[in-house]
């Protein structure tokens, strides 16, 4: 009974990938940007983040999880940015989202000024910039987090460079989201780019 119902939990999640891919192909065409957020309310997309203009590169020697003032923060511009990319994606359907975010303060600033909802910290997308060994350990954790969760409601992280190359192989400007297929064998695709200049 358990192998039938995982048997078709994996059909239903193909055919649900496979209509996603087949909208994915008319949006293209189409050159109908605007029905790619609609993919965030189809249970098999997620939004993924890099966080708002921060100048520079990397933290400070003396870097502090619990201290902004010893991290790499954003800019007014960055905060203007974060708060437009909010209003971009409320223009376009997205009222509301469960919104995960990097313990940095930068994400974390980056996450509550969109004004999407509550913003609960994700250490797995924590920043291995400093200690690049635990790459793989995080992203194979992230990925298998992302399997497991539902996402008939629009899901957005807000995370780091490093972390999205890692996830998607994409190089993401500051601010940049990316929407993001969870296909049924759990690997991650990434299907198209919101600008959010």
């Amino acid at each position: 009974m358990h192998s039938s119902s995982h048997s078709t939990l994996k059909g239903i999640r193909f055919l649900a990938s496979f209509a996603s891919i087949f909208l994915i192909l008319f949006i293209t065409s189409a050159d109908d940007k605007e029905n790619l957020y609609k993919l965030l309310h189809d249970g098999e997309h997620f939004a993924i983040m890099r966080h708002a203009l921060a100048p520079g590169t990397g933290d400070p020697d003396n870097f502090q999880l619990d201290d902004c003032s010893s991290q790499r923060n954003l800019s007014q511009d960055g905060r203007n940015q974060a708060k437009q990319v909010g209003e971009k994606l409320k223009a376009n359907g997205i009222e509301s989202a469960q919104v995960y975010s990097s313990q940095w303060c930068r994400c974390l600033e980056t996450a509550k000024l969109l004004n999407l909802g509550p913003v609960e910290e994700l250490p797995i997308i924590n920043s291995f910039f400093r200690n690049f060994a635990n790459r793989t350990p995080q992203t194979r954790e992230t990925i298998e987090w992302i399997s497991e969760q539902d996402l008939s409601t629009p899901t957005l992280l807000v995370t780091h460079q490093v972390n999205i190359t890692a996830l998607i192989g994409t190089y993401p400007a500051s601010g940049e989201i990316f929407i993001v297929l969870r296909q049924p064998n759990g690997d991650l695709k990434a299907v198209h780019s919101i600008d959010t200049d």
